[in-house]
């Protein structure tokens, strides 16, 4: 039995049927002529020979006693696999519309608390000789780094690589059946421990607040980049109460484009995944009512794992970043994006240490779930100002190709969750050389994503031009200032 921490325990109690708490990917796998074993099989069998090495596979919550805390993780004993993996056959002719929009009706269905939190969907009948999975896992399993080491655990890095063959059948392993006495004293015990956390960070938490109050009464010029991160987004389309219904859709672009473009601007790699979405939405806004004035805002996770920490649990936080969609000249955008990234990195540096992950959860799913059944209802997030306009989260992923029962995967599609308010989540994945795009929406705030989609491609291409008109532009400039120069002399 292991108590789910206070960050975990929140997923579950935000959940509400318009707002699932699961996070999920699409993989496609390309099939060679001839392929004649069958593919939802094989993917089976590879779960099913994978179930020792994720606890997840087999974990499922036990809950507390009046649901007065957060509910525990035990060992759900058996693996009913006819449940977890299921299969999926597309409509002639196949198409990649009709993937993406498969693709987003599981993802907009809720999971069954009864069972381990995680479930695989075999996607046949694509056009082009290629197979498909989308895979779901409740969001108080595992966050986005997590997925990555899950993954990693489940394919291989080359064909058919330490891989057994044999039965795709689960193996059967005995249940957990704690009693309420023991959940209960499960949960005093955590509580514990995590008030006397709470009491030993209080003096850091309080120099750490004096030295940002001082800092932002300086004359240091990041604090003006820290504070544009903290200012009201516009209100857009994005931003209101959202229903059950989902969109997705999944682009890539070349690893290599984004790397030269943050080397050329002395950016990071994040610095132009944020560029870009901030283009693709400037294009989409202006067909839907105009690019706002007042810039959009991100918000955007930061990983507080260690190196090496490879949990299967969430250890992150938000942060909010200024996209500057109201600068038109795309390298400028890039740039003050970057500086506001910068300044909000610094920030969440400094904070690091004391940012909880885990705390105290007794009352938490009362007090957590009435307010987020109450924030859907009333459709508050229609009539406040957004504090963040969406979420945009990058993944760094394997950089070597991985392999399913053989099969390369040639894209891996990382999707995550929207709320009300927060219409909008692009996650992206960095996979083999290549920018996955996960755009997920909901139908109310987005109805046809793959419009965004394509958005994102020109706003990819608009900034390749603007570096390859660089070096011309400063010729010209270099020219006119010598001509003034001589004509000054004359």
């Amino acid at each position: 039995m292991k108590s789910l921490s206070g960050l975990d325990g929140t997923f579950l109690h935000l959940e509400t049927p318009e707002t699932p708490m699961h996070v999920g990917s699409l993989h496609l796998f390309d099939l060679p002529p001839g392929y004649r074993r069958d593919f939802y099989t094989e993917i089976r069998r590879l779960l099913a020979h994978s179930l020792d090495m994720a606890p997840l596979y087999r974990r499922r919550l036990a809950d507390m006693p009046l649901h007065f805390a957060n509910p525990a993780w035990v060992d759900g004993g058996a693996v009913d696999l006819d449940y977890h993996v299921r299969r999926h056959k597309l409509p002639r002719p196949g198409s990649r519309l009709q993937l993406e929009r498969c693709t987003a009706r599981l993802h907009a269905a809720l999971m069954d608390r009864q069972r381990p939190l995680w479930e695989v969907h075999v996607i046949e009948g694509l056009q082009g000789g290629q197979a498909a999975f989308y895979m779901k896992v409740h969001h108080a399993v595992l966050d986005g780094a997590a997925g990555v080491a899950l993954a990693r655990a489940l394919f291989d890095v080359a064909p058919r690589q330490g891989r057994t063959t044999g039965s795709a059948e689960a193996i059967p392993v005995r249940a957990e059946h704690p009693g309420r006495v023991s959940l209960a004293s499960a949960a005093l015990r955590h509580d514990a421990a995590q008030y006397v956390k709470l009491v030993r960070h209080l003096p850091e938490v309080f120099r750490l607040l004096a030295g940002i109050v001082k800092s932002a009464g300086g004359r240091d010029p990041a604090p003006s980049s820290l504070r544009q991160n903290f200012s009201f987004g516009p209100k857009t389309p994005l931003n209101g109460a959202i229903t059950a219904e989902r969109g997705f859709a999944g682009v890539s672009i070349p690893l290599a484009d984004a790397k030269a473009i943050a080397a050329d601007q002395e950016a990071k790699l994040n610095d132009v995944v944020l560029a870009l979405c901030s283009g693709a939405l400037r294009r989409y806004l202006a067909h839907r009512g105009g690019i706002p004035k007042k810039p959009l805002i991100a918000t955007m996770p930061i990983s507080l794992r260690e190196s090496g920490n490879t949990d299967f649990t969430t250890q992150a936080t938000l942060s909010l970043v200024s996209l500057a969609t109201h600068i038109a000249d795309p390298l400028r955008r890039l740039r003050a994006i970057r500086d506001a990234s910068v300044a909000m990195k610094s920030a969440a540096r400094r904070a690091r240490s004391v940012i909880p992950t885990d705390f105290p959860s007794i009352g938490v799913p009362w007090l957590v779930g009435g307010l987020a059944a109450l924030y859907g209802k009333t459709k508050l997030a229609s009539a406040i100002p957004p504090i963040a306009n969406l979420v945009i989260s990058n993944v760094p992923g394997p950089q070597e190709t991985l392999y399913a029962a053989g099969l390369p995967m040639r894209a891996y599609f990382p999707l995550s969750i929207v709320e009300h308010g927060l219409g909008l989540n692009i996650t992206v994945m960095s996979y083999a050389g290549s920018l996955d795009f996960g755009i997920v929406a909901a139908r109310k705030a987005m109805p046809d994503p793959r419009k965004l989609a394509q958005a994102l491609l020109e706003a990819h291409e608009e900034l390749k031009q603007s570096l390859q008109r660089k070096p011309v532009a400063a010729k010209k400039s270099r020219r006119a200032v010598g001509k003034a120069s001589v004509s000054s002399k004359s």
